[in-house]
């Protein structure tokens, strides 16, 4: 009965109708990748960036792109490399000579939704420049402040086995990323789906006709409401509760921050309301659990060399655990 009061108190009929037909446009040309496209669309609900991570041909920067086809905002790709520096993203002072004054140029990080591809290919000075954008939404700029028009979303793409050429992400970084999608392989099915769609030229045809499903204004509007969402408190002692474990695990080295305590409920928000609902349940939790955990905790060196995996501990905390009912 309780439930049903809930299932009352908002609205979700532009939100689901809108969610449905990102997913239907997506899976146009997406095969398969359906709790990866769940994820990037929660995280954009929850106004969190999102960290995607796959190796080489998996669709990482297809999907990214797609989704932000899906969102009438203002879109900008950067493409990280060794050489690239802050200002190459924030934007730099450029001299005028009419007016003799010194005039900012925004850099292409001034955008609506950010793809920044092969995140880990740029060194830490570069990175570093992301940090207050990120946090902050601003940047500062020779003592000027410049704020980022909402929506502000950054989807980062990185390649994991690629070793050459690449840099370890600072922990710091990690941390204000919401989500961590892993990206895997297809199946065997899903893979002939993909030669076939490509052999019939389907794909780069469906792309020229991607149109927008949600202005800037909606996306707004949707995060606002998803934040408005119903938590129990008995939830909201669960989510401290996985991340107090995380910093007391003999096989973890760095637990989670209270910034990823924040993250799971904000997510879990955001899944629920992909689900049609407007209040969480503990399965929204154990769901978005991984995801926003697996970049930000790390494991002992005497457990990565047995090779076991940030997500193997989380499930490992939450079995431990008595989930609420």
């Amino acid at each position: 009965m309780e439930n049903e009061n809930f299932e009352n108190r908002t609205d979700l009929s532009k939100l689901s109708a809108a969610v449905n037909q990102i997913k239907y446009t997506l899976a146009q040309i997406i095969v398969g990748q359906q709790d990866s496209i769940d994820l990037l669309i929660a995280g954009i609900l929850a106004d969190g960036h999102i960290l995607i991570e796959g190796v080489p041909g998996v669709a990482k920067t297809l999907t990214a792109k797609l989704i932000s086809k899906a969102i009438d905002a203002r879109y900008s790709r950067i493409q990280f490399t060794p050489d690239l520096m802050p200002s190459d993203i924030l934007g730099t002072s450029v001299f005028n000579p009419k007016s003799a004054e010194f005039e900012f140029k925004q850099g292409p990080v001034f955008g609506n939704i950010i793809l920044i591809d092969e995140i880990n290919r740029a060194p830490a000075k570069t990175q570093s420049a992301l940090f207050e954008v990120m946090e902050e939404r601003q940047v500062t700029i020779d003592g000027h402040t410049y704020k980022m028009q909402e929506p502000f979303t950054v989807l980062a793409t990185q390649n994991p086995v690629e070793q050459e050429g690449t840099y370890r992400l600072p922990e710091a970084q990690l941390d204000r990323f919401l989500f961590k999608i892993e990206i895997k392989y297809p199946t065997l099915e899903e893979e002939i789906a993909i030669i076939t769609r490509q052999h019939q030229q389907k794909t780069t045809e469906q792309l020229t006709h991607i149109q927008p499903v949600l202005s800037g204004a909606d996306i707004i509007a949707l995060r606002q409401q998803v934040r408005s969402f119903h938590v129990e408190a008995k939830l909201l002692e669960f989510t401290a509760k996985i991340i107090h474990e995380t910093r007391n695990h003999k096989s973890l080295f760095l637990g989670g921050s209270p910034r990823a305590s924040l993250a799971m409920i904000n997510a879990a928000k955001a899944i629920a309301a992909i689900k049609g609902r407007d209040f969480i349940t503990p399965d929204d939790i154990i769901y978005i659990a991984a995801p926003v955990l697996r970049h930000r905790i790390m494991l002992t060196p005497d457990k990565e060399m047995e090779g076991a995996s940030p997500d193997d501990v989380v499930a490992q905390i939450i079995q431990k655990l008595e989930v609420p009912r």
